[in-house]
């Protein structure tokens, strides 16, 4: 997939409603800060993050066109795609008006797609759409979520509300001139090491980033190539929210979430991890009983 050209992925971001706004690339990720979040590229795998009123199913049709035309990928091995529940779904549009709009969409293109609530209808809720060409794709009742796929993947997200005002602060151009001095005055860059930082801080606030792992590392294993983080900050008061997730391989995601809640204080948080059968994060559900130590 990495062989797609910019010139292509501008094209297709433009049916989503964002844009790319930076670039950093190793030996095997392509990560793309946009306006509206982040994308990361890597030899067959393509992660797409948006926020606010995007439309990131209108990509599907044009993304797997250019996966055979100019990638040779022909078939989909897995997909997942997952939400919180809209806090402003009167906001949304077609085809994201509601998670059945969304499933009747996603099912035009994949058969035998699985569609899961996780979590209170009536409260906060996780919505879920995972395929397998193998199957073999069902949630468990856990945290933690075993999934089957061909390579070794995990995934863990961190979604924040009601936020420390004083943290939320750092994110404007009224505290930082600029998005280094942003991520060096919070601790961002010390939240996962050996990262390489792509970061920007938006007019008159608001800030996002992505790290990717630095070229030839040693020593740790769990930060090799191929790792990324990603964070998108809404510092207002009125509605402070932040987005942490990352690839990172770990036994245990304890000291993880306890370093991202203390970095940003919310008053709410909400973790989802997804795992594949062949990582070695598999018994990463274990530590989920550290989460509720953390104050």
């Amino acid at each position: 997939l990495r062989k797609i050209p910019r010139s292509m992925w501008d094209a297709l971001l433009k049916s989503v409603r964002c844009e790319i706004i930076s670039f950093k690339r190793n030996d095997q990720i392509d990560a793309y800060v946009l306006s509206e979040s982040s994308m990361f590229v890597s030899k067959r795998r393509w992660i797409l993050k948006t926020c606010g009123t995007t439309t990131p199913l209108e990509c599907l049709e044009p993304l797997l066109q250019m996966a055979e035309t100019l990638a040779g990928y022909s078939d989909v091995d897995y997909l997942f795609y997952s939400r919180k529940n809209f806090k402003r779904p009167d906001l949304q549009v077609t085809p994201h008006r509601g998670f059945e709009e969304e499933v009747s969409l996603l099912d035009s293109f994949f058969e035998n797609g699985r569609a899961y609530c996780l979590g209170s209808i009536n409260r906060d809720c996780w919505y879920l759409y995972t395929y397998s060409r193998e199957g073999g794709m069902t949630p468990s009742a856990n945290v933690s979520r075993n999934m089957h796929s061909i390579e070794s993947d995990q995934t863990i997200e961190i979604l924040m509300t009601d936020l420390d005002p004083d943290v939320m602060a750092i994110f404007t151009k009224e505290e930082c001139k600029n998005a280094t001095e942003a991520t060096e005055k919070s601790g961002i860059e010390l939240l996962i090491p050996d990262m390489v930082i792509d970061d920007y801080l938006f007019e008159p606030c608001g800030y996002s980033m992505n790290g990717i792992s630095k070229l030839g590392l040693t020593g740790n294993d769990e930060y090799k190539e191929g790792c990324y983080m990603t964070i998108h900050i809404t510092p207002e008061p009125e509605f402070s929210y932040v987005s942490f997730e990352s690839n990172v391989a770990s036994s245990n995601y304890g000291d993880l979430i306890s370093r991202v809640i203390k970095l940003f204080q919310p008053g709410k948080f909400l973790v989802t991890i997804f795992i594949s059968r062949t990582s070695k994060a598999q018994d990463a559900g274990h530590g989920m009983d550290y989460k509720t130590t953390i104050g």
